[in-house]
């Protein structure tokens, strides 16, 4: 039975890979969006410099976002893989997600015996619309990297029932350790494993064998706690919302009403966005009535049905306890909802339904109807994710009161260099959310790329205002007024800057360009070097070092970290400019006219004074 067995099984994992593989393939195409990926990856100095002792360390100890040091250094690797080519980081995604549809495959497979059934859920989770949040965003690799170790952990425990050894339950409690440096998601994991003791696992036959089953997951719970605790721990004061903000009975009220949200999502999966606002005090009452009626109704059916069907009340259950840590009664975030979040839940859900269907012939053309009807919405909802601007123009079409889709709009269309349009978004997004500090430090930025340091200072006056520990905007108003040659004010905004964040290194080079214009060389080069060990791909650090090392009479040593620069930004013309200022230094009068033509052609112009040095060594070539 065993060898009919294995062919079959060969061939369905075979053809969900390559389904799953070939719906979700054009996100190899996408680019990195503007929404916490630019904290995960593209804009993640620690990331982009790979494995090293410090970024290491910085993994294992920092409390950035989560505690996850695994996904830190899957980012990582990807990065020392893939360099800033997005295609690579999302195809490592994908490679994920494929191999989690087939561990939900083998997983049902080998306890239930039944393939095709198997086979149906592990379709579901795999092409579901849900899905591609988590699998085309980039900045959500815990998702699918930690719910791969979940799987492997459930397996685990699978082969530790059915050979108990002290080396297998230690896999278990491994899997679960290395899931929970993934992502604190897999909290719940031990509650899921005591519910396959119930089914397919057959072990809880009778209220007798709860307790020895409970005791026998009691070693994980301090691998919880421990997680818990640090995501709290880490988290406070950030992203937690307070009691103030949402009220113990909003919480309540938006998590009753976003259980059976999801469940409509999972059955008409249209309108899906990036970010759904909290609705607050907002929710009516005879909402959240029906929601908990529907809750209700549904659990009783599960309990009720539970000798003859009881894979109905494990998939139901599954489905309301792993949705806890992200339901909102702890609040992390501002949004009411999110598409990821139903990544391992659902899974319950599908389970459900997939052993729910009588096996009727007649209802084989109706399933293959709706996977396919699944597969159009998800290949309709892939291109949302192409890039920031398409990502939020979705949003703003969905939900047109967004404001935090209409600044991230504002700020894509700013770096196509779409100015008039970006500011329209931005004051929407005021109009929506008054006093909001980020749109109005956007304004700021869009001011000094028309030109205008005057009003940009006053926007970032405001947010200041607003928000007296926003290192952004601080770093931002010293940048404003060194660009009106106020450098000496600009000093002390750098420096709060670096006070709140002190691994802010675009404030320390801003820092070090300011104590260099007030004559202050060699705190300025501190500041430089200070730039470069945060984040060794800062390209202007490097290039104001070493034009600080030629001024210094270290030409040949300054020239090395110019032509680094250089390496990072090619297009950075003040860069080309302090290479010929370091080749003329060098005596290489040739290459240096060829540094002062590329500084020009990047927009940057050398000093009238080297030029004119260089003219009198050696005459200016004819253009070619």
């Amino acid at each position: 039975m065993g060898g009919s067995r294995s062919p079959r099984r060969l061939l369905i994992a075979a053809a969900l890979a390559l389904v799953v593989a070939g719906v979700f393939w054009p996100i190899l195409g996408h680019d990195f969006t503007n929404y916490d990926d630019d904290e995960y990856v593209s804009g993640n100095p620690w990331v982009q410099q790979g494995f090293t002792r410090e970024t290491l360390r910085w993994a294992w100890t920092s409390g950035h976002i989560y505690w996850q040091p695994l996904t830190w250094m899957s980012h990582m690797l990807d990065w020392q893989l893939f360099g800033p080519e997005a295609g690579g980081h999302h195809a490592v995604s994908l490679a994920f997600h494929v191999a989690n549809t087939l561990l939900v495959f083998l997983l049902l497979e080998r306890t239930t015996g039944a393939a095709w059934r198997s086979a149906l859920a592990a379709t579901l989770f795999g092409l579901h619309p849900l899905r591609v949040e988590s699998v085309a965003w980039a900045a959500e690799r815990k998702d699918v990297l930690s719910t791969c170790l979940w799987l492997l952990t459930t397996h685990a425990y699978v082969a530790y029932t059915r050979r108990p050894r002290a080396g297998r339950y230690l896999l278990v409690m491994l899997g679960l350790a290395l899931g929970l440096m993934a992502k604190p998601m897999l909290v719940t994991l031990p509650f899921t494993l005591l519910l396959l003791d119930y089914w397919p696992l057959g072990r809880l036959r009778s209220a007798g064998d709860l307790w020895p089953l409970v005791r026998e997951k009691l070693p994980l719970v301090p691998l919880v706690v421990a997680s818990s605790v640090i995501t709290v721990a880490v988290q406070t004061g950030a992203t937690l919302g307070s009691l103030e903000t949402y009220p113990l009975l909003v919480r309540t009220a938006n998590a009753i009403v976003s259980y059976a949200g999801y469940l409509g999502m999972m059955l008409w999966p249209r309108d899906l966005t990036v970010f759904y606002r909290h609705p607050g005090s907002t929710i009516p009452v005879w909402k959240v009535a029906t929601a908990a009626l529907v809750l209700g109704a549904l659990t009783v059916t599960a309990v009720l049905a539970r000798r003859r069907r009881p894979y109905l009340l494990v998939g139901w259950l599954w489905y309301l306890g792993t949705l806890v840590p992200v339901i909102g009664l702890v609040q992390a975030g501002e949004q009411g909802m999110a598409d990821r979040f139903t990544y391992v839940p659902l899974l319950g859900v599908f389970v459900a339904v997939a052993w729910a269907l009588p096996p009727w012939p007649i209802l084989v053309p109706v399933v293959a109807a709706a996977v396919i009807a699944l597969v159009l919405r998800t290949r309709a909802q892939l291109p949302v994710w192409q890039d920031a601007t398409t990502l939020f123009t979705h949003a703003v079409a969905v939900d047109p009161q967004n404001a935090l889709a209409h600044l991230n709009l504002g700020v894509a269309l700013a770096e196509k260099g779409d100015l008039e349009q970006a500011t329209k978004h931005y004051e929407e997004s005021l109009r929506l959310k008054p006093g909001y500090a980020e749109v109005v430090n956007a304004l700021g930025n869009a001011a000094l790329d028309r030109g205008d340091p005057d009003q940009a200072i006053a926007h970032f006056t405001a947010a200041l205002r607003i928000a007296p520990d926003y290192a952004i905007a601080l770093n931002n108003l010293g940048y404003a007024l060194a660009r009106k040659g106020r450098y000496a004010e600009a000093i002390p905004y750098y420096e709060r800057a670096l006070g709140i964040d002190a691994h802010f290194a675009l404030a320390e080079n801003n820092l070090g360009v300011a104590l260099a214009r007030t004559g202050d060389n060699a705190a300025a080069r501190a500041h430089f070097e200070a730039a470069i060990r945060i984040d060794p791909r800062q390209a202007d650090a490097h290039s104001n070092l070493g034009a600080l090392m030629v001024v210094a009479g270290q030409p040949a040593e300054g020239l090395v970290h110019i032509e680094r620069g250089i390496a990072i930004r090619p297009d950075l013309g003040g860069a080309h400019a302090n290479r010929a200022l370091a080749l003329f230094t060098l005596g290489r009068f040739d290459d240096a006219w060829q540094a002062v033509r590329q500084a020009r052609e990047h927009g940057a112009e050398p000093t009238p004074a080297l030029v004119e040095a260089l003219r009198a060594r050696a005459p200016e070539p004819a253009p070619r």
